[in-house]
């Protein structure tokens, strides 16, 4: 089965070049019609890979040429390249792995110049791998050299060791089409797209921001600060992709943007979502998200504060620093081929009614700061925000969805074995709670569960488990639209227990 990249395509024709596309030219890995129906009649022979949504972003960045010059999953030698000195084995700037990821039994049934369907967990086909080649991932080694240790609390590290399979598998891909968006639509575009809405606009100089966050008023200060500073407009560019369990949801975080759209310059600014998933591995990813800015048609690059937020290890010390990445982006120099502006930290100045930088506030002027974990706790509180520190837009978006911890649901989980007193204090509580009415309320008792959920399974560890993880899912549901789930299993294990809590937290 022959496959051949398309690195420029008719459609490319007459689209600004002003910046160059990482390699020299935009890959674009969907193919025609029709051969999207010989690829799609060909399926029905060719073994599945159901992927994650994690496996999906980087399905799309691949497809899109947002990661540009790959042409597929990367091979070992690329790997290997990757991990040793940030560059692929031809010597082209790129500082992360690019692999599909799959666990041992999956793996193993895959060979070398075979081909497997991509599916979304619909079973939706997104495209065709063609092996080239599978290998064992050495984690240790991986998480060394991307993110300089192998301390779970580094979310990156967590990752890698609990949710990346233990094999890689790579080759070239051909993509049936981008994987399926059903909200916000109108603000996905791919590089191409992008670029030629750019050429349109006559925009010469683009500023590329990457958050994962909302933005409030010192980012806004931020971004304006470095539009003035590129004399460029602005890619406000999102990541949308898996978020970190205490991060603001994707959806919440979008309408922040659609609000803040008009305190911008008119026409200066344009909103687009990156279909990314984080992988905060810190000097690394930044380097990447600039690259990949050069693919959408940016000139310039400012570095957010996103990219530091690993969290400590266990004495307290960053795992990652705004340091570590200057020195990085130095070390790369012109192999970037973008300028990259640093971030500005600013501090809101009472006396001049402004956010300044740390280093231009005036002697002896009083300096209002609030962290964001300082914020979020207002919030919970149900305490103001002060008119300074947010847009009332935001304030109002993320209120809507984070509401104070009293209106929020919850649930409360008893174990114990059978007798133990479990259900009782169970019903309890669901009869005092429904007694108060203030929030609907869902007793998930082990009986009730048997007879309506499970009644197929047996008492052996592996059904026992599947009981319960049942629970924990309908339990994280009620407890994520705001109401109360009581659960009383017996649930002996505590690694599903633990697993549960994760998935409701």
């Amino acid at each position: 089965m022959e496959f051949a990249a398309t690195p420029e395509t008719a459609a490319t024709k007459g689209v600004s070049q002003r910046v160059q596309p990482h390699g020299g030219a935009l890959v674009n890995l969907v193919v025609t019609p029709e051969r999207a129906s010989e690829l799609k009649e060909l399926s029905g022979n060719l073994p599945d890979v159901d992927l994650t949504d994690r496996q999906l972003s980087d399905l799309e960045l691949l497809s899109s040429g947002a990661f540009s010059p790959l042409t597929g999953y990367m091979g070992r030698e690329d790997y290997e390249s990757v991990l040793d000195s940030l560059r692929l084995a031809d010597g082209t700037l790129w500082p992360l792995p690019v692999c599909l990821d799959l666990d041992q039994a999956r793996a193993k049934a895959l060979e070398p110049g075979k081909a497997v369907a991509l599916r979304d967990a619909e079973g939706f086909m997104l495209g065709v791998l063609h092996v080239e080649d599978v290998w064992a991932v050495d984690k240790k080694r991986e998480a060394e050299a991307l993110y300089g240790t192998c301390d779970t609390r580094h979310p990156g590290v967590e990752r890698l060791f609990s949710e990346t399979g233990t094999h890689y598998v790579s080759g070239k891909v051909e993509s049936i089409q981008l994987p399926l968006h059903f909200a916000f639509r109108g603000l996905r575009h791919t590089p191409l797209e992008i670029r030629a809405l750019f050429a349109k606009l006559g925009w010469r100089r683009v500023v590329g921001f990457h958050t994962s966050h909302p933005l409030y008023r010192a980012q806004h200060e931020s971004t304006l600060r470095a539009m003035t500073r590129a004399k460029a407009n602005l890619l406000l560019h999102p990541a949308v992709g898996r978020v970190r369990p205490k991060d603001i949801d994707t959806y919440t975080r979008v309408r922040c943007y659609r609000e803040l759209v008009r305190y911008y310059p008119p026409n200066m600014m344009v909103l687009s979502l990156f279909p990314y998933a984080e992988r905060m591995a810190g000097a690394r990813e930044t380097l990447l998200c600039a690259l990949v800015r050069k693919n959408y048609g940016c000139t310039h690059f400012l570095v957010g504060n996103d990219h530091e937020r690993a969290g400590t290890d266990a004495s307290g010390q960053p795992f990652c620093t705004a340091q570590s990445v200057e020195k990085l982006l130095e070390e790369v120099g012109e192999d970037l081929g973008i300028e990259v502006l640093p971030y500005e930290r600013l501090v809101y100045v009472a006396e001049e009614g402004a956010y300044l930088p740390e280093a231009e506030v005036p002697e002896g002027a009083g300096r209002l700061t609030l962290s964001e974990d300082e914020f979020h706790e207002r919030l919970r509180a149900g305490k103001p925000v002060p008119e300074w520190y947010s847009f009332p837009e935001v304030v109002r978006e993320i209120t809507r969805s984070n509401p104070p911890r009293h209106q929020q649901g919850l649930t409360i989980f008893c174990t114990g074995l059978s007798g133990a007193g479990k259900s009782t204090i169970a019903k309890v509580l669901y009869a005092r709670f429904a007694e108060l009415g203030r929030r609907p309320v869902t007793l998930l008792d082990g009986d009730i569960v048997r007879k309506n959920l499970s009644s197929e399974l047996g008492f052996s560890r592996e059904h026992r488990d599947i009981n319960v993880r049942r629970i924990g899912f309908v339990a994280s549901e009620i407890t994520k639209n705001r109401g109360i789930a009581i659960c009383a299993p017996i649930a002996p294990y505590a690694p599903t227990r633990n697993a549960v809590r994760k998935l409701i937290k």
